[in-house]
């Protein structure tokens, strides 16, 4: 059952005559980051445990040790895992708390599917004013907060600078020099496959949407463009839109990028030298510079990460997500919202071991941590939790908007489409989305 179609037929009164099926203490928690219990299913000491799933799973059993008043099950969906949850709102069975991306937050929330959280956090002393504003804008909406901020994530430039360093794009310090503009973007991507013979971009351009339209975003922002007008209507045939498909068209048409490679193939090129710079997010932060570290690895010593570059200048932004772990609306009794308070206490203390995945801390203090500061390529993304900027909060659907701009984006960059035809139908598909929710 696909969640956005049965939206329609729940509503706050169905689910607040639910009953509670746990126990005064139980606590269910539901989530995606993937199982690993046959290596971590065991695992308390959150300070060895690597990886989304890793350092995840070892934080809730860290919980569960912590608190043994507290009966904690957890049940692992694959990602995103929203129709198995929105089907579980249709039969009154939710989860007490959920991981969930800001940018579905108002799918949920303009429903009364989810309930806000302000109190709770108030009791676990947990204050909103701790979190950084990126992270604090994401769970909010009308003024409350939604969920306990996980994170942010963004997409990102992974750089081999030693190809970097063959094409001459180095500067003095060993630092990869990014283009400042489209033009100086396709003068360095020619330049780069001048002298390596290889793609100056690895992209993702096969069996996926979401990749071309974070890109979009993110330069569109930079020009100052405003994307919706209202939270129903999408503007797409501007110049500002066809300025970036132009550019990443004429990329593609002059071979300055890989082509027809999917995910898995992508993350896997770049490792191997294929290509000069890698588009994808920072939860392969740790993948890389573990690989820079190997003896021998065509990454050895070689590996820098960067947040997208600025090649327009009315704002500086890039596009931004995160998790959070918010709250389906259902009866609770005051030891089991007492139990989501310690929950969400526990979290947040516990906000550097979640960073150490490669996403950015929700909380500010975090950011001024000398361990924090000290991880990997974590002096180039600090910016990001200050300019990170997503769709405008109010609107809903993005998940589904990602994927058609997604699939018009690469239709008109790799020829399929002209570009005029695809933006405009784009917006029309958009814009007929939200016309009907």
């Amino acid at each position: 059952m696909k969640y956005s179609r049965v939206f329609a037929c729940l509503s706050l009164a169905t689910l607040l005559s639910s009953g509670s099926a746990f126990a005064a203490t139980e606590l269910h928690l539901q989530r995606f980051f993937g199982a690993c219990d046959a290596e971590y299913g065991k695992s308390v000491d959150v300070s060895k445990a690597d990886g989304e799933c890793g350092i995840m799973t070892t934080l809730i059993n860290q919980f569960k040790a912590e608190h043994p008043d507290i009966h904690v099950s957890v049940t692992t969906v694959e990602w995103p895992g929203y129709d198995q949850l929105t089907a579980q709102m249709a039969s009154r069975t939710p989860p007490d708390l959920v991981t969930m991306h800001d940018s579905v937050i108002s799918d949920y929330q303009s429903k009364g599917l989810i309930q806000p959280i302000d109190e709770l956090l108030a009791q676990g002393k947990v204050s909103p004013d701790a979190f950084t504003p990126t992270a604090r804008n994401g769970v909010t909406r009308e003024g409350q907060i939604y969920g306990l901020p996980l994170d942010t994530w963004t997409m990102l430039f992974h750089t081999n600078l030693k190809l970097m360093k063959q094409a001459g794009l180095v500067d003095a310090s060993g630092k990869a020099i990014l283009p400042t503009s489209p033009d100086e973007l396709l003068a360095q991507a020619r330049q780069f496959k001048k002298a390596t013979g290889k793609p100056y971009l690895i992209q993702i351009l096969s069996n996926e949407t979401a990749a071309y339209a974070r890109m979009f975003y993110t330069f569109m922002f930079q020009q100052g463009a405003e994307l919706f007008k209202d939270p129903t209507h999408i503007q797409l045939t501007t110049p500002e839109a066809k300025n970036i498909v132009n550019l990443f068209k004429q990329v593609y048409d002059e071979g300055l990028t890989t082509k027809n490679m999917d995910y898995p193939a992508t993350v896997s090129a770049f490792p191997k030298a294929e290509g000069g710079i890698l588009m994808n997010g920072n939860w392969l932060l740790g993948t890389y510079d573990a690989e820079s570290k190997k003896a021998g690895a065509q990454l050895e010593n070689s590996y820098a990460a960067y947040p997208y570059p600025m090649l327009f200048h009315k704002k500086a932004a890039v596009y931004v997500d995160g998790h959070a772990w918010v709250m389906p609306t259902k009866k609770h009794t005051d030891a089991e919202l007492k139990a989501i308070a310690e929950f969400y206490k526990f979290m947040a203390a516990n906000d550097y071991e979640w960073s150490r995945t490669g996403h950015l801390p929700s909380m500010k203090a975090v950011l001024d941590k000398p361990e924090f500061q000290a991880l990997p390529q974590r002096s180039n993304l600090m910016e990001i939790t200050k300019i990170g900027t997503g769709l405008p909060t109010e609107v809903q659907r993005q998940f589904a908007i990602q994927d058609i701009l997604g699939e018009e984006l690469a239709a008109a960059i790799t020829g399929t489409k002209d570009v005029d035809s695809a933006l405009s139908d784009a917006e029309s598909r958009v814009n007929e989305l939200l016309e009907n929710l």
